[in-house]
This record gives structure tokens, sequence and C-alpha cells, in this order.
């Protein structure tokens, strides 16, 4: 296809259009009380904010990744997820923030409290079963910048019982090194503490029985995951094998795995004109 060039402005409105198609075509996806005005105006702000990261992206896969957001009732514009460009297409993605947020309101078994925390050397973390009761126990020195060697996830729940998950620093770079999208991403090199929150977090929420809405939003939530379900790990050179790197954790659950979002990409090689 032959590069088409556009203004910014024309560039906008594009991806404009394309997020409201995207909402109208699954309004029943979109949260009660979703105000489409403020969700597009706060997109179109983020993408300003980062335009230069989006250039050659296939505008249909913005407005795409963008719409997400809105069947999960997530903010770009505070944080709560966002739209990374890889792989020549936009892709959405939630924050830790988003994560918390999501499993309080999705979870069928009403949740008290649910974080993840860091460990750092010197801290002191202790996971104990005493009589079948598991617990966990947590120490960490003030204001460390020690490195860190691992992160922890828990949930407590209304009804008094709880889960938790912990993962070596190991562990979590294994795992980012072998399922990540975009392991060599800006949230990967400039905030890894948070990102290993959300790993551990993740992986636990795969032993939390989440009831979405609809399957728009079931999928956004697959979709915003940093770690891909079904990307190839190879073993040799003759042997390459598809593993879920958090499958392990739904098994011991006794918990099956959802079904894969479909996804679809394609390019359309647009660049920018500047216009005095």
């Amino acid at each position: 296809m032959a590069e088409q060039k556009i203004t910014k402005k024309e560039y906008f409105g594009i991806v404009q259009s394309g997020i409201e198609t995207e909402l109208e075509e699954n309004v029943k996806a979109l949260p009660s009380g979703f105000n489409k005005q403020r969700f597009i105006l706060n997109c179109l702000s983020v993408l300003k904010d980062n335009l230069k990261d989006f250039s050659g992206i296939d505008t249909a896969s913005i407005s795409a990744a963008f719409a997400k957001g809105a069947y999960l009732g997530l903010d770009f514009f505070n944080g709560e997820c966002y739209v990374i460009p890889y792989g020549g297409a936009a892709n959405f993605q939630t924050d830790y923030k988003g994560e918390i947020k999501l499993t309080k309101k999705y979870s069928k078994n009403p949740i008290k409290d649910i974080y993840a925390k860091n460990v750092r050397e010197g801290d002191f973390f202790e996971e104990r079963i005493t009589d079948g009761v598991q617990s966990v126990n947590f120490r960490p020195v003030s204001f460390s910048d020690n490195p860190i060697i691992g992160a922890f996830a828990v949930v407590l729940f209304k009804d008094g019982s709880m889960l938790y998950d912990t993962m070596s620093k190991a562990e979590i770079e294994s795992t980012k090194d072998n399922y990540s999208k975009a392991p060599n991403s800006p949230a990967w090199k400039k905030s890894p503490g948070e990102m290993y929150k959300k790993t551990v977090l993740r992986r636990l929420c795969k032993l939390i029985d989440l009831d979405f809405d609809n399957i728009e939003q079931q999928r956004a939530f697959q979709d915003g995951s940093d770690f891909d379900p079904h990307k190839e790990v190879v073993i040799d050179e003759n042997t390459s094998v598809v593993i879920d790197p958090f499958q392990k954790r739904r098994n011991e659950a006794g918990q099956p795995e959802p079904a894969p979002a479909e996804q679809t990409i394609d390019a359309d090689g647009l660049i920018f004109e500047e216009v005095g």
C-alpha cells in the first residue's frame, strides 16, 4: 500500500472516528454511567502526548485498543491502563492500579482487600501454613532502596478466606523474557518495580473467579496482560512449545483456562505531514 500523507488534525479525526465506531458497535459492553465525550477527549490527550511513538501504527488498532479501556471502565488519563505501540500495532495494557480496580469489581467472591508488594534485600518476609491455615508476614525496611529480590500478591475476601502468590525476581524476569509481549518496553525499563507487582498480581488473578458482564470485557482483560499465553518458547533448534506461563496456577486450583480473545492486525502506513 502506498504511503498516505495526512495532517495531524486529520489523523486525530481518524482515530476519534474509529473510537466512536468501536463504541457504537459494542455499546452493550460499556459500563453504566459511561461518559463517551470525556473518555474520547482523554484518549486523544494521551495520544497527543505520545504521538511520536505511534508514527506508522495502524489507526484501526489504536482505536480498538482505546475502546478496550472503555469496556472495562478504566481511565487512560489517570494511568489505570495504557495503549502501547509494539509489533506494528497499538496494544492495550492494564496498569497495576487497573488490575486492582477490576479484580475488586468483578470477583464473584467479594474482596475486602487485594494488593501486591515487592520484597527487597533486608526485608522480613515469611509465608506459613499452621494447622492448615495459611498466612503471610511482611515487615519491609522503611524507605529501602535495596535491590528487589521478589514480589508477592495477596487477596483477602470478605468471608475471611485468602489467597496469595509469590514470585522470585528470577522467576519474574524469566517470565518476562519468555512470555512478555514487549520485554524491552518502556514499562519494563522505566518502572520494573510496578511491572513486578503487576506480574505476580496477574498470576494471582488466575486463581480468582472473575465474572465480567460481557465477553468484550473478558477479552479486554485478557488482552490487557503484558504476557502472551500463546507465545512460542524455543526449547532447542528443533523444538518450540506454546505454554501459558500462569497455567500451572490454574491447574493447581482446578480452574479451567478461559478461551483466548481473537486478534486481527494490519497496517495502513500513515505518516504525518507538518502544515504551517
